[in-house]
C-alpha cells in the first residue's frame, strides 16, 4: 500500500495550506486564501485547501497514514526560550511566558489541526500525527524537493517560527543537519518586515514591494548599520537586532490611530514620519535601497561563515523561507563563482511549510521524494465548467457575459497581445504559491510601449512604480539572461544581454535586470505554444507575466473568480481554457 502523507499549515501564522503527498509524489497542494478569498487567511485552517486536495486525488480521509505539521514543542533545555526572555527583558510578561508556558501556542496549534481533521473525517486516533520544527519545515521543503544527490548547503531566513528565525545547515544521504540557528528578536525577516512596515506596506506582504522599490534609491545615501550589529564570537558570527528600533513588542511599539507597529518612536525620530501614499520619493526610496543594501551584506556574510565550505565542495544550495523570495538577493547568491545551482523552493514563505514539514516525514522513511519540476497543483476546470460559469454570471449591468469557444488558442491569443492588448489568462492547474507562471495570468507583448503602466494603472491597480517579470522560451533564455542559470520559478533576477532593454522594455526593472521565468514545453505546453505564436509575430519569444489578481486580492482560482476580476478592470480579454470571454468594446 502507498503511503499517503498530507502536509497542514495554518491558524498559528499566515498563508494556511495543505500539501498531499502519495509515496514520494507531490500530487496536490494549495493555499487557503485562493478558496476563501481571503488575501494571506491569517489565523485561518487550511480546511478547504484540504478538501480540495483530498477531492483532486481520489483520496478518502480513512486513506490519510500521516498528518505533518511545520510547529513543533520547544524544550525548555534548549537555547531558543532563554534567549527570547533574556533579549525580550523590556516585556517581562513575554519573557516569563516563553520560560514558564513556552508551548502554549504548540498545545493551541494541535488542538486546530484536531479539530480540522476531524471536520473532513481523518480519524485522529488512526493517523500518525507529527509535528516538525517550523525551520526544519523550511529546510526540508528546499532540499528534498531539489533534486540534488550530492551534499547540499540550506539555508532558510524568515520572521520566525517557534523560536527560529534564522537556519543553516545542509542535507546529505536524505538527512538533514543543523548547524547554526537564530532566535527571536534577532531576526532578519523580522527587520525587513518592521522597515516594510515603515515604508507604508503591510508587514508579510509589502516585503516585495520594498525590494521593488529599491532600485530607484541610493544605498549608500544613508548608513542603517545600527539596526543589526554583526560579530565573530567564541559561538561563531552572530548578529543582534538593534531593539531599541525594530522587531520590537509591547511599550516600545511605535503607535498610530490605534495600531502598534514592529518599530519604535525612536526609528521615527531617527529617519522621520513613516510613508504615507503609493508615489516612491525621497528619502524613503534610498531607506528602502539601504535596508535591501544590509539585508544582502548580512546575509551573505552569514553563508559564506557558514556554509562556505559545504558550498565549495559542491556548489549546491537549497533555500526556503519568506526571505528566500528575495530576487536580488537570490541574484546575488548565484553570481558567486562557487555556486553552481541555487534552488529556492517556489513557495517559500510559510504556505509551503506543508510540503516540508510532509516531505521531511516521508524521507524519514526512506522514500525519495520527486524532483519539484512544477507548481501547478492547484484546480483545475474544464470547457463546460467555463462555459457554466459564463452563462451563470450576471455582470454589474445585468448584461449577459459575451464568450465563445475557439480553436487555435495560443494562436488567437498571441495575435490580440501583439495589437498591444493585454490578456486575462486562466488555463489547466492553478499555482501553488505566490508566482504566476501561465496558469493564472495577466499577459502582456513586453514590446509594446506603455502596456506595463496600463496594466498597473487599469488592471492590477497597483502601484505604478512595480515592476513585471517576462515568461520566456527555454531556447530565449540562455539568449536573453547573461547566465545559464535554471529559471523555472521565477525566484531569480539576472542581467540581461545587450540589446534586449529595446526588444522587451517592458519586463526591465529599473537597474536593468528581470525576473524571469524560462517555460519548458514538457511542464506547460500549451502556454509554450503561446510563446512560440508570439515569437512569429513579434520575433521575441518572451511575454510581460503577473498573476491574475486585483491589489489586495489573492490569486483567482475558479471561473467565477476570474469572471469577477475581469469585470472589475478594464480588461478587454479573458480566455478560460478554450472559451474566450471580451466585452462589448471588442466586439
Amino acid at each position: 500500500m502507498p503511503l499517503i502523507t498530507l502536509g497542514l499549515s495554518g491558524s498559528l501564522n499566515h498563508d494556511p495550506s495543505a500539501a498531499l503527498f502519495i509515496d514520494g509524489k507531490l500530487v496536490a497542494a494549495a493555499e487557503e486564501e485562493r478558496f476563501i478569498r481571503d488575501k494571506h487567511a491569517k489565523g485561518k485552517m487550511p480546511l478547504e485547501a484540504t478538501r480540495f486536495c483530498l477531492d483532486y486525488a481520489g483520496i478518502s480521509a480513512d486513506q490519510i497514514d500521516i498528518v505533518a505539521v511545520p510547529y513543533a514543542e520547544i524544550d525548555l533545555s534548549t537555547a531558543a526560550r532563554w534567549h527570547y526572555a533574556r533579549r525580550y527583558w523590556y516585556a517581562p510578561d513575554r519573557a516569563l511566558d516563553a520560560l514558564f508556558n513556552g508551548n502554549r501556542r504548540y498545545r493551541r496549534y494541535v488542538g486546530y489541526i484536531k479539530a480540522m481533521c476531524e471536520t473532513v473525517g481523518i480519524n485522529w486516533d488512526k493517523i500518525q500525527f507529527e509535528s516538525l520544527e517550523h525551520h526544519l519545515a523550511h529546510a526540508s521543503s528546499a532540499y528534498h524537493l531539489s533534486g540534488f544527490k550530492e551534499k547540499t548547503a540550506i539555508m532558510g531566513i524568515d520572521g520566525k517560527g517557534e523560536y527560529a528565525t534564522t537556519f543553516f545547515g545542509y542535507g546529505e544521504n536524505g538527512k538533514i543537519h543543523k548547524i547554526k540557528e537564530f532566535y527571536d528578536p534577532d531576526s532578519l525577516g523580522g527587520v525587513y518586515g518592521a522597515m516594510t512596515e515603515y515604508l507604508g506596506f503591510e508587514m508579510l506582504d509589502g516585503e516585495f514591494k520594498v525590494m521593488g522599490m529599491a532600485p530607484y534609491g541610493d544605498p549608500d545615501k544613508y548608513d542603517f548599520s545600527r539596526l543589526i550589529a554583526l560579530e565573530e564570537t567564541s559561538n561563531g558570527l552572530e548578529f543582534k537586532v538593534n531593539t531599541q528600533l525594530v522587531n520590537v513588542i509591547g511599550t516600545r511599539r511605535y503607535k498610530e490611530n490605534g495600531q502598534g507597529y514592529y518599530f519604535s518612536q525612536k526609528l521615527i525620530d531617527w529617519l522621520g514620519p513613516k510613508r504615507e501614499g503609493d508615489e516612491i520619493d525621497d528619502p524613503y526610496i534610498d531607506y528602502a535601497a539601504s535596508m535591501q543594501k544590509l539585508f544582502e551584506e548580512i546575509s551573505l556574510k552569514l553563508m559564506d561563515y557558514y556554509l562556505g565550505d559545504i558550498i565549495k565542495e559542491t556548489g549546491k544550495i537549497a533555500f526556503a523561507g519568506g526571505a528566500a523570495l528575495n530576487v536580488k538577493l537570490n541574484q546575488k547568491i548565484i553570481a558567486r563563482d562557487e555556486v553552481k545551482e541555487l534552488f529556492v523552493q517556489p513557495a517559500a514563505s510559510d504556505a509551503g511549510t506543508a510540503i516540508g514539514a510532509a516531505s521531511y516525514v516521508i524521507a524519514a522513511r526512506g522514500i525519495e521524494l520527486e524532483k519539484m519540476e512544477h507548481v501547478f497543483l492547484g484546480p483545475e476546470f474544464t470547457n463546460e465548467e467555463c462555459i457554466s460559469a459564463c452563462e451563470h454570471y450576471k455582470t454589474d449591468d445585468a448584461q449577459a457575459v459575451n464568450f465563445e469557444q475557439i480553436n487555435e488558442v495560443p494562436k488567437t491569443i498571441a495575435k490580440i497581445l501583439a495589437d498591444g492588448n493585454p490578456v486575462s489568462w486562466f488555463q489547466g492547474r492553478m499555482e501553488f504559491g505566490p508566482r504566476a507562471l501561465g496558469g493564472r495570468s495577466i499577459l502582456g507583448c513586453p514590446s509594446v510601449p506603455g502596456v506595463a503602466d496600463r496594466i498597473n494603472e487599469q488592471i492590477k491597480f497597483r502601484e505604478r512604480w512595480r515592476p513585471f517579470c517576462p515568461s520566456m522560451l527555454d531556447t530565449v533564455a540562455p539568449i536573453m539572461l547573461k547566465t545559464d542559470h535554471p529559471a523555472p520559478f521565477m525566484t531569480f533576477t539576472f542581467e540581461v544581454n545587450d540589446g534586449w532593454a529595446e526588444h522587451v522594455p517592458e519586463v526591465l526593472h529599473e537597474d536593468g535586470t528581470a525576473r524571469a521565468h524560462a517555460v519548458k514545453e514538457s511542464v506547460n505546453p500549451r502556454y509554450y505554444a503561446l510563446l512560440k505564436e508570439v515569437e512569429v509575430l513579434t520575433g521575441n519569444g518572451v511575454v510581460l507575466n503577473t498573476s491574475l489578481n486585483r491589489r489586495g486580492e489573492p490569486v483567482v482560482c475558479t471561473p467565477e473568480d476570474a469572471l469577477n476580476m475581469f469585470y472589475g478592470s478594464d480588461l478587454q480579454y479573458l480566455i478560460m481554457q478554450d472559451i474566450l470571454v471580451t466585452k462589448e468594446c471588442c466586439k
